[in-house]
C-alpha cells in the first residue's frame, strides 16, 4: 500500500481528496508494519483514493457468551480475529459528515456468520449490529481516522470501555450489563487483558 500512495503524492488534489488523501498516509504511516492492525482498501471514489476499508485487528476479545450454567454465570466466548469497517461519506470532512465504523458480522459473500466484539460500546443485536460508539465530541474536521482504528483496538483489549448507565450511555445495555454483572466481578476482563498481553 506504501508503494502505491507514492503515485498519488505527486497529484495535486484540493478539498475532500487532499484530505482523503492525508488520511491514507497517516493510517499508512501508523500500521503497514503491525501485526495486530491490517488495513485493506474496499473501494475507491472517482479519484482513485479510498472511501472504504476493512480493518482487520488480530487482536483476541470476546465475541458472545454461552448460555448460564449451574451458578448462573454467562462465561464469555473468545475470538482471535475481528474485522470492522469504515465507510467515509462524500462530505467528509465537513462538520456533518457521518463517518461509520462497523464491524462485519457476516463474511463478504453474506453467507456466513462472523465473529464481532462483544463490548459495551458496541452494538451487539439487532439492526445496527456491528456499529461501533465512538466519543461524538472527539469526531472533528482534525481528527484522524487511525487515531479511531486505534481507540477501536483498546475497545477489544478491553482497555477502554464504558458500561455505566450514565451519560455517555453504553451502545448495548445487555452487554453492559453483563460488564458490570459477571465479568468485572469474576476478573475476566483481567484475564482478557493479561492474554493478549502475552
Amino acid at each position: 500500500m506504501e508503494q502505491e500512495i507514492d503515485a498519488f503524492k505527486n497529484k495535486s488534489f484540493t478539498g475532500s481528496n487532499m484530505r482523503l488523501l492525508e488520511e491514507w498516509n497517516s493510517i499508512i504511516n501508523r500500521f503497514q508494519n503491525s501485526k495486530e492492525i491490517v488495513i485493506l482498501i474496499r473501494e475507491r471514489n472517482a479519484a482513485k483514493l479510498p472511501v472504504i476499508y476493512d480493518v482487520v485487528y488480530n487482536i483476541r476479545s470476546f465475541c458472545g457468551v454461552k448460555e448460564k450454567d449451574e451458578n448462573g454465570l454467562e462465561m464469555p466466548i473468545f475470538a482471535n480475529v475481528f474485522t470492522m469497517r469504515i465507510s467515509i461519506p462524500n462530505n467528509f470532512p465537513s462538520v456533518e459528515s457521518k463517518l461509520d465504523f462497523r464491524f462485519l458480522t457476516e463474511d463478504i459473500l453474506e453467507i456466513n456468520k462472523i465473529p464481532h466484539p462483544w463490548h459495551p460500546n458496541i452494538r451487539y443485536f439487532g439492526d445496527f449490529a456491528g456499529k461501533v460508539c465512538l466519543n461524538k465530541a472527539a469526531f472533528s474536521t482534525y481528527t484522524d481516522l487511525a487515531l479511531f482504528i486505534e481507540r477501536v483496538s483498546l475497545y477489544l483489549k478491553y482497555e477502554k470501555y464504558h458500561a455505566e448507565h450514565i451519560e455517555p450511555y453504553p451502545e448495548d445495555d445487555l452487554v453492559a450489563n453483563w460488564v458490570l454483572e459477571q465479568a468485572e466481578p469474576n476478573g475476566w476482563i483481567d484475564d482478557l487483558r493479561n492474554s493478549n498481553d502475552k
